[in-house]
């Protein structure tokens, strides 16, 4: 009976061991894991189209070519082309294809060779596609955009533009750094040793730089002082701002135009070139090409615009109960610009001209202060309101890094030499 009770006993063990042994090998066989395939897709994508059963044809429109030749060379029926044109009506306007644009054709890859989709680069981002296997589908699209950070700095020997240039870097940080900077510079006077650094983000597609998308950061010295320029957003809109806080923007522009030279400055006094006498000459003339587009100072509202004899045509703005603008000799006044408009700072109200008493292409800008006109370049003008206490702490962990990026190896700034250089030269 002691080796029947023995023996069961062994048994139990036995079983009991092999369970554990069994457990052991199961948690070992999970730790290892198993090995798992994942499918990668192999498939090519174009406009977000499959194009693996198609055959690529890409071309740029022509002199006097249209929808309907592109199409017609193709094989297109005038039919199937005007049901295209009207399935196309709220999404895209065929008539405004554009010469030298990019457009591309997908064909079957068959002995038909019968056109699938026509699709036209709008612009670098945009474009739109019709579907011609898909009864005459039309829709848009957008090419995917990334963003590449960038820095640039110089040393001014010429001009802002031209330092740029010849480091092979685009012209749009001209315009980019000239709105940044709008309050604190005015690029009419930039000197031969100015210098300037700058962060910025350029746009990427299919490989390509097409554009600069912001400015992140800046710093800009001019006449021996730093002018720092940080984005931020604040209350849901990004605006700049300097290393304590304040903004940059003041509650006007430095000049309505962005690139253009003082052909006459404000005087008591001055020859009249037309009506060959002296006489006041109450505004600032900016020399600039025809059609150069104007840009109200501040915001406000329209209080007069149209023709006058010896002003051309004018736009006159109101920005509160001390501020009032004008701009004299336009080309033309832009549309929709009337009485009783309000408009933004920045906002474009005409374009360069020689209307009215003017003997060639100038803006003559004029600037009231308590209704009485003054020397806008004279004017200690405002700025907008700081960022308040509660944020700056934020706010200076945020840029801390970036100051000390911009800080880094800045270029020595020449204190002696103080000539003034055409910034577009």
């Amino acid at each position: 009976m002691k080796f029947l009770k023995l023996g069961c006993a062994l048994a139990l063990f036995s079983v009991f061991a092999s369970c554990d042994q069994q457990k052991n090998k199961d948690a070992n066989t999970e730790e290892v894991g198993e090995e798992i395939s994942y499918e990668v897709d192999t498939t090519n994508y174009l406009y977000n189209i499959n194009i693996d059963t198609l055959e690529v044809e890409q071309n740029k429109v022509k002199r006097n070519q249209n929808l309907s030749d592109i199409l017609k060379d193709e094989g297109v029926s005038n039919v199937q082309i005007f049901e295209l044109a009207n399935q196309s009506k709220g999404i895209f306007d065929v008539r405004k294809i554009k010469v030298g644009n990019n457009y591309t054709l997908l064909f079957k890859q068959d002995s038909t060779k019968t056109l699938d989709y026509f699709i036209y680069d709008i612009d670098d981002i945009n474009y739109v596609v019709f579907n011609l296997a898909d009864s005459n589908n039309v829709f848009t699209g957008e090419k995917p955009v990334t963003l590449n950070k960038r820095e640039v700095e110089g040393v001014i020997t010429a001009s802002l533009y031209q330092t740029l240039v010849d480091q092979e870097e685009s012209p749009l940080l001209v315009n980019l750094l000239s709105d940044v900077y709008a309050w604190q510079i005015d690029f009419f006077h930039i000197q031969k040793g100015d210098a300037f650094k700058v962060i910025f983000f350029e746009k990427i597609v299919d490989e390509k730089v097409i554009g600069i998308d912001h400015i992140e950061a800046g710093l800009f010295t001019h006449q021996g002082k730093d002018y720092y320029a940080f984005d931020y957003l604040y209350n849901d809109k990004n605006e700049y701002f300097d290393e304590f806080g304040n903004s940059l923007r003041k509650e006007f522009l430095k000049a309505p135009l962005h690139f253009s030279r003082i052909s006459s400055s404000f005087s008591y006094k001055r020859f009249h070139p037309v009506q060959k006498r002296y006489k006041a000459h109450l505004g600032t003339d900016y020399a600039a090409p025809i059609r150069t587009p104007i840009h109200t100072v501040g915001d406000g509202e329209i209080v007069a615009a149209g023709y006058s004899k010896y002003n051309g045509n004018y736009v006159k703005v109101r920005h509160n109960s001390v501020y009032t603008t004008q701009y004299l000799h336009m080309n033309k006044i832009k549309k929709g610009i009337r009485r009783g408009v309000m408009v933004n700072q920045g906002d474009v109200i005409g374009f360069v001209g020689k209307t009215g008493l003017a003997t060639g292409p100038h803006l003559c800008f004029r600037f009231w202060k308590n209704g009485k006109q003054v020397d806008p370049r004279r004017q200690e003008i405002p700025s907008s309101d700081p960022l308040p206490d509660s944020l700056l702490g934020d706010y200076h962990k945020y840029i801390m890094p970036i100051k000390l990026e911009l800080d880094k190896d800045h270029l020595i700034v020449s204190e002696n030499d103080s000539t003034t250089v055409d910034p577009t030269s």
